[in-house]
């Protein structure tokens, strides 16, 4: 029953469905591939890099911006894998996790009235920041079954109330990566309409096939606008640590540090020197990780094919979508809600991720993250479905 007091611009501030699937999850003793966590930590130096800095009495407020030599790595990675630069000191902020870059950028920019383009399906906490600031979404449809931009919804979309643009690619939940022409589109609209970029970029490094994630920073008349949020929490396979970060021009960090301070001030403080030499050092380690991902990823796809669902293969981040009509199914939430009865496995439905919720029924999200023989347990119980009447 929701209070009577609930303020109704937290409209879209309900309980998850992640949330709801891993209950189910504990309750039914089922494989877990729903909420998007690894089962393996990251790198070992980094991992030791933190146990150091706690014994080593790293464990109060660190500086509002990040410790130094964080902001700075941050800075190396930028300019190492795509050639932009930016100043640590003045253009660098770190957060925790990138759902706080996202919330107080939004906060920071976003005025009662304004609208909000972002692709559509979108990760939650996007049009939750949204409602918190009194904006509106306008979602632009990366819709099944290939889950590509179309341009033209794309530039009907903008319009006078238009304030910024929320770019999330490689795409959660569809593992779409933007093309540079899907990119080069975008960064004409915002140049000619003036509008900020929001871009999150958080599944940077997990790109599968010939798939290259390339910042629309890089774009003419981007970098001005832009900013630009990662984390290390899917780099580093390290969620729980939530060490985040924006990047973006030095007046634009500003406006966002001022809500930043507001909602943690600060956090993570030994995780923080883990974290900048995992950026310094860990390229080799993120590459490994990468192509184990994407074998995952083929190792699901077969899987899954194998049960009589056709898994759209992803090009970026670590889920997979399937369309569950073939198994009888109409509706993925129905679908989802049954699978951890029927046969043990949770995965999420894609329909809580759309505001138009009938481009998004009839699929699910499966996250490949997981060691491999817990995808193997997965894909065994799996094949002990057989279609229902329909739903």
């Amino acid at each position: 029953m929701a209070s009577p007091w609930k303020a109704e611009r937290v409209r879209s501030a309900t309980t998850t469905i992640f949330a709801e699937m891993s209950a189910l999850a504990l309750a039914t003793g089922s494989v877990n591939l729903g909420q998007g966590f690894p089962d393996t930590d990251g790198p070992d130096f980094m991992l030791a890099e933190a146990r150091d800095a706690i014994t080593a009495g790293v464990n109060q407020y660190p500086p509002g911006r990040g410790i130094a030599p964080l902001r700075e790595a941050v800075v190396a990675h930028s300019r190492r894998h795509y050639g932009l630069e930016y100043d640590p000191a003045t253009e660098v902020l770190i957060t925790t996790g990138a759902t706080e870059a996202l919330a107080a950028a939004i906060l920071a920019f976003v005025d009662p009235g304004d609208e909000v383009v972002a692709l559509e399906p979108f990760y939650d906490s996007y049009a939750a920041s949204v409602d918190l600031a009194g904006g509106r979404v306008v979602g632009v449809g990366l819709f099944g079954p290939d889950f590509r931009l179309d341009h033209d919804e794309l530039a009907r979309a903008f319009g006078p109330r238009t304030k910024a643009v929320l770019v999330n690619s490689p795409h959660n939940p569809t593992g779409t990566v933007l093309s540079r022409d899907d990119l080069a589109a975008i960064a004409r609209l915002a140049v000619e309409h003036d509008v900020l970029v929001i871009c999150d970029e958080v599944y940077e490094h997990l790109t599968f096939d010939d798939a290259e994630h390339v910042p629309l920073a890089t774009f003419p008349g981007m970098r001005e606008r832009t900013v630009r949020i990662s984390s290390s929490g899917k780099t580093f396979s390290a969620t729980g640590w939530k060490i985040g970060w924006a990047l973006a021009p030095a007046e634009l960090v500003d406006e966002i540090t001022s809500v930043k301070q507001f909602l943690t001030f600060v956090s993570g403080a030994p995780f923080q020197p883990a974290v900048a030499r995992a950026l310094d050092e860990g390229d080799a380690w993120v590459e490994a990780s990468r192509r184990g991902l994407q074998d995952k990823r083929d190792r699901l796809a077969a899987g899954l094919r194998g049960v009589g669902l056709d898994p759209v293969v992803p090009r970026g981040t670590y889920f997979m979508t399937t369309d569950v009509r073939p198994l009888g199914y109409a509706d993925g939430v129905e679908f989802c809600r049954d699978l951890p009865t029927r046969c043990g496995v949770v995965a999420i439905p894609h329909q809580v991720f759309y505001s138009r919720v009938e481009a998004g029924r009839p699929y699910v999200r499966w996250a490949f993250c997981k060691r491999d023989e817990v995808l193997d347990e997965a894909v065994r119980r799996l094949a002990r479905l057989a279609p229902v009447g329909a739903h």
